[in-house]
């Protein structure tokens, strides 16, 4: 049972640093829960805003819904007390609610709720989408608007009136219009959320349109740098934020943007980097070349260097 109402975790997760941690893998790609159970413990003694369980950068899309299901219930119960996990919700609308039920099974504090799985859809198609999710279940929903699921200012301003548990927007598209719109028109209804790849790229002009807090993929390697990126942020340092971006963020990003779907890979390299090994991506995804890992240890080496 959650320890949060929908509105209580709608504050908490926009106060704070969020992040997805990876789903841990064996070489034979199974799921490797003890080790995942140990970097939840991990994570969890940082100063985060929610967790999102098996999310995008953990491989929601290459999971059965029983490893959903038993990835979340891992995050639940060795999250410590007090951090939020969230849990995905995806593919058709029947599915999600299904997924949204196994959420409540395990514990979840709330739900993110990715695009539908392939095909496009109507305004009002995706806002039945949305409310059905929030209708099946009484845990917080936060809506992640990119690919094929970009919601309007005015499907979202029609949500957040008809589902009371819609508690946040996540932006995967960096259309300043609609999110300058979203706000405009709903305030502190919802908590506003940065979601696209490396989000620390976009967390200073963000800040201005009101998206509080982000997403971070780099916080499961580099948590202590992800923190104080995200402080240098919210407290407006100009200069901290620009010496780390050029330091690190957006070299990166240089090997994160070689190949498709690296955006997950490149996080899995990171934990190697750094003496937390997650295991390998599943296909359809493909690991760094060893060439760009070591790019990618040199980058990080840097970090752990500068910090001394």
């Amino acid at each position: 049972m959650t320890s949060f109402s929908p509105a209580e975790l709608g504050r908490r997760i926009g106060s704070g640093l969020l992040s997805f941690p990876v789903t841990h893998f064996r070489d034979d790609l199974s799921f490797d829960e003890d080790a995942y159970r140990e970097n939840i413990v991990r994570l969890g003694t940082y100063d985060v805003g929610g967790l999102f369980a098996a999310g995008g950068t953990g491989e929601f899309f290459s999971l059965t819904p029983a490893e959903v299901e038993r990835v979340v219930t891992a995050a639940v119960r060795s999250a410590p007390e007090g951090t939020p996990i969230l849990a995905p919700a995806g593919y058709g609308t029947a599915t999600a609610v299904e997924f949204a039920a196994a959420a409540e099974r395990a514990g979840a504090d709330g739900i993110l709720l990715f695009p539908p799985y392939l095909t496009e859809a109507s305004p009002e198609g995706l806002a039945r989408h949305v409310e059905a999710v929030c209708r099946a279940t009484s845990l917080g929903v936060v809506v992640y608007s990119r690919a094929n699921a970009v919601y309007s200012a005015d499907v979202v301003a029609r949500l957040a009136d008809s589902c009371p548990n819609l508690i946040g927007y996540k932006d995967g598209v960096g259309d300043i219009d609609t999110i300058t719109r979203v706000h405009a028109r709903l305030g502190d209804r919802l908590a506003y959320i940065g979601g696209l790849p490396t989000a620390e790229t976009y967390a200073l002009p963000y800040l201005q349109l009101g998206v509080s807090t982000y997403s971070s993929a780099i916080f499961n390697f580099l948590p202590e740098f992800a923190l104080d990126f995200y402080a240098a942020v919210r407290e407006l340092r100009q200069s901290d934020v620009t010496r780390m971006l050029s330091d690190f963020v957006l070299p990166y990003t240089e090997i994160r943007n070689r190949r498709a779907g690296y955006a997950v890979s490149i996080v899995k390299a990171g934990m190697t980097a750094t003496g937390h090994p997650a295991g390998p991506v599943r296909p359809p995804l493909t690991d760094l070349t060893p060439q760009e890992y070591e790019e990618l240890s040199a980058l990080v080496a840097g970090v752990h260097a500068g910090s001394r």
